[in-house]
């Protein structure tokens, strides 16, 4: 299986029931479908055609991480930032970071490799992952997330998006990289 809408019915939540619940929250934001993307390289080939690239528009990558203390983080961070795991693990407290694999990352954020997002945490809140953020991506006029699969992007505020996590229950730690 992939990571598209296809299907979304084998994950434990729905790409369609997550967009459900944010329209009934009054949650402002904008669906763009396309091409299932895999890597930022694929994203790039859809901004601008299909999603806005404006500026103050900030496009995201995401890492679903494990620590040697077996604890699970997700880590989003502008599409285009370098990241050394070393010098994070030790920016966050989190020592030994290296990438989990599909089968947890199904397991803790409920999604496949392609639609790790910060909107993942819907799941993410109940297995105990800890969620960090680029402080940069507060800055944003919007910012670009997968709804749980890889062909949708939404575009949503940054406080919007924020306000949704938190009321998941997730804490963000936000981190100057």
């Amino acid at each position: 299986m992939d990571a598209s809408s296809t299907f979304q019915d084998s994950l434990p939540v729905t790409s369609d029931a997550l967009i459900a619940q944010l329209r009934a929250a009054g949650v402002p934001f904008t669906c763009y479908e396309h091409i299932p993307l895999m890597t930022v390289g694929d994203a790039k080939l859809v901004q601008g055609p299909v999603v806005p690239d404006a500026p103050g528009h900030v496009h995201i990558k995401n890492f679903y991480l494990r620590d040697r203390r077996k604890r699970n983080w997700l880590v989003v961070l502008e599409q285009d930032r370098a990241v050394d795991l070393k010098a994070l693990g030790s920016a966050i407290g989190a020592p030994g970071l290296s990438f989990g694999s599909p089968e947890r990352l199904l397991e803790h954020l409920g999604v496949r490799p392609g639609a790790v997002s910060p909107l993942a945490m819907v799941t993410g809140v109940h297995r105990g992952v800890r969620l960090v953020m680029d402080a940069a991506l507060r800055e944003a006029v919007v910012v670009h997330v997968h709804p749980l699969v890889n062909d949708r992007t939404l575009g949503m505020a940054p406080g919007d998006l924020v306000a949704v996590l938190e009321g998941w229950g997730a804490e963000v730690d936000w981190i100057a990289l």
